[in-house]
Formats: structure tokens, sequence, C-alpha cells
């Protein structure tokens, strides 16, 4: 509730109930901002990190859990959910191409869930036919997924490696893996497109607002964890 566009709602409905012409004009307005898919792409295109950050050569890939979905079939499984699946196929590709073994990453989603490291494990095994080699299913955030990765790679001398993840989220995430002394070289799902300025780039689509609300999210996110980062390093 404390991103948009649900905020924007909120401070809208609030307005109206307490008759605050002002608090309505600021909830629409915004709305209507980032419904539009200029907005929208262009704050998920700059988050892209140019150029990638390259250390020592890579000797794993870690692929880090977006969402998950429970099939509404007995016996209800979780399964990777679009945004996990593409990481996964990215993910996959590269293992194939290098030879390196794959960690998964990710913690519940749902508290009734399985956690996704577990459903992304049985997908590579069961639709990929490449299985994880380590499988981390214990973190809820990014910085989570750093700390946990380094704790089962450290041991076995692995200090750098390829990360998988949208490029909206790699900034992010290379943040929280500095954070945990594992070098990661961004291999993201794929890059967004800066808007090209069409005239569908101008006119208000409801799948921007869920863009608009990935990239406030992120770029939030990125101030908090460069702040952190900094605090750890005292």
């Amino acid at each position: 509730m404390a991103l948009p566009p649900a905020n924007l709602a909120l401070l809208a409905a609030v307005g109206l109930v307490l008759q605050r012409g002002v608090l309505i004009a600021i909830g629409v307005a915004g709305l209507l901002v980032l419904s539009l898919p200029l907005v929208a792409d262009a704050m998920l295109a700059a988050l892209d990190v140019d150029p990638p950050l390259r250390g020592g050569p890579p000797a794993a890939i870690v692929v880090l859990a977006a969402e998950t979905e429970r099939d509404a079939a007995p016996p209800h499984p979780t399964i990777p959910g679009p945004l996990t699946l593409e990481r996964l196929r990215a993910g996959v590709a590269l293992a194939r191409r290098t030879g390196l073994p794959l960690l998964v990453s990710g913690g519940r989603v749902e508290p009734k869930a399985d956690p996704a490291a577990l459903a992304m494990a049985h997908c590579l095994q069961a639709d990929f036919q490449l299985p994880a080699r380590w499988v981390e299913p214990d973190s809820a955030t990014t910085w989570q997924n750093a700390a946990d990765s380094a704790a089962i790679l450290a041991p076995l001398g692995i200090h750098s490696v390829y990360l998988v993840t949208h490029g909206w989220h790699m900034r992010r995430a290379l943040l929280a893996f500095a954070a945990a002394n594992l070098q990661a070289t961004p291999a993201p799902v794929r890059h967004d497109p800066w808007p090209d300025f069409r005239l569908g780039d101008f006119l208000p689509q409801a799948g921007a607002w869920q863009r608009s609300y990935y990239a406030v999210h992120e770029w939030i996110g990125c101030a908090l964890y460069a702040l952190r980062l900094r605090m750890a390093r005292g």
C-alpha cells in the first residue's frame, strides 16, 4: 500500500472523503502519469546496469527467484511464476553454454506455499532435465538471497558467480552480492528497452502500472541497499 499505484489511489480516496481537492488532484495525476508506458518503461530501462561488472572467472550460476504460483489442481503444488520461469530459462541457457553448476535461491513467497527455490529445482529437473547443484530455500529478500548464497558457496571456494535476474532487478541484486563479498557478473534475463516515443507510449495502459510499481520498488530498494552497503563497510 506504500507504493504506487495503491498509495496514489488511497490518497485520492482520502481526499474524496475529506473533500480535499489537492489530495484528489495529486492522486489522480500520479495514477495518470504512472499509467503511461513512456514513464513506466523509462524508469525500468534506467535501472539496467551498464557496463556489466566483471571480476574473476565465475565458478557457478546463481538464479534468483521472483514470484511463485499454486496450481489449482490437487495436490496444489507450488510452481514458478512467469518472472521466475524467465530467470530459470536464462539460467539453463547459460549453464549449458558454460558448463557451470546452478544455485537457485528463494524462500516462501506465501505462508502456505513451498519455498520458491524448491519449486525452481523441481522445474529444472522436470522441465529442463538439468538439476540444480545447490538449493537455497530460506531467503525472503534479495539481501538474504546474496548472504545465504555466499554461505553455501564460500566454504567451497567459490567467490565469483554469474548472477541471473531481470535487468530491472540487477542493480539492487549487485549491491546485495557486494555486501556478501560474492563477486557477481551480471547475466540479465533481458534488457528493458527505452521508449521509442510511439503514440501508444503516451496512452494510459493498465500494464504500465505494474511496470511502474516494479520500477519505484527497485529505485527505493537500490537507495536503501546502497546505504546499507555503505554502513556495512564502515
